[in-house]
């Protein structure tokens, strides 16, 4: 389903079913636009798409709450509730991925509806429903959706789709555990007492000349690098931005995710203060000794 070109490098895909719509990243909108503006128009994208496809043919809008590998693109205020309410307006079922943002990445187990006010169709989810002990997925349904397997309409009918090793006792035995950990710990409570000041940290690096944007929600953050600010020119490819800020940070004690010219942060939820301050400024060394190298080798003035 992912619009990543990165992820499709080797493999064939079907492209006639699956359709995208423009990144609703606020530090890409147009020069003028306020960020009000772009988000009406990026809602105006899918009510667009939907109508051009005609709203019959449309099965369904899958996105994540907060773009996570996409780079922790957070949608204009309301983005998230204006699009939920375009797939309600055209009957189209709404998929929120909260494959990341689920179990406490944004300080609840699901983000969709404490933090940004919708009610999916469907939620899918992994990875923390685990804290990634024993691999397991689910997907979980509406109300709305749960009637129209289990109500009068449905007699004589069942949901066949299913596989082998579904409800598989070991990994459902972790997720339950996992769950009491969390529950028991106050994991919740502490990434929302946490995130403000992680998010706060980490925007300090925004005086660096080659940071063009940190952004982020409780424990996820990206530090997008340009190779000029007032432009928010996307470095060369050949700069390795990324993988050479990766590659500084490491021997500092810090491990951040590359991703072209973006690095990704999400931290354990038991991270203290005092880690957040050492991974800081283990980044900060790393973008200076990259900053540097760039100079050496007569690729960037600053």
């Amino acid at each position: 389903m992912s619009g990543k070109p990165g992820d499709r490098g080797h493999l064939d895909f079907v492209t006639d079913t699956v359709h995208h719509l423009p990144s609703p990243n606020p530090y890409r909108r147009p020069d003028g636009m306020s960020e009000a503006e772009f988000g009406t128009a990026k809602v105006k994208d899918l009510e667009d798409k939907i109508l051009e496809l005609g709203p019959e043919k449309v099965a369904c809008f899958i996105a994540e709450p907060l773009l996570a590998s996409g780079g922790v693109i957070v949608p204009p205020t309301g983005y998230q509730k204006a699009t939920r309410e375009i797939c309600r307006k055209y009957d189209v079922l709404y998929i929120s991925d909260e494959v990341v943002t689920g179990f406490g990445r944004l300080g609840e187990i699901f983000a969709s509806e404490p933090v940004f006010d919708i009610v999916p169709d469907i939620i899918t989810c992994a990875k923390g429903l685990t804290s990634g002990y024993i691999p397991l997925g689910a997907f979980l349904l509406s109300d709305r959706l749960y009637e129209r397997v289990t109500g009068e309409g449905a007699k004589g009918k069942f949901f066949a789709n299913g596989f082998t090793y579904s409800a598989h006792p070991v990994a459902c035995a972790a997720g339950l555990k996992n769950l009491e950990i969390m529950e028991r710990e106050k994991l919740c409570e502490r990434v929302r007492d946490l995130g403000p000041y992680f998010q706060e940290r980490f925007r300090t690096l925004s005086d660096l000349p080659l940071v063009g944007e940190v952004r982020g929600s409780h424990l996820m953050v990206c530090v997008e690098f340009v190779s000029d600010r007032k432009t928010k020119m996307v470095p060369p490819a050949e700069w390795e931005i990324g993988f050479r800020i990766m590659r500084n940070t490491m021997p500092k004690g810090l491990l951040v995710r590359p991703m072209a010219h973006l690095i990704v942060l999400s931290p354990p939820l038991i991270v203290t203060r005092a880690q957040i301050d050492e991974a800081v400024e283990a980044l900060r060394a790393g973008i200076k000794d990259t900053m540097d190298e760039l100079t050496r080798e007569g690729l960037w003035r600053g």
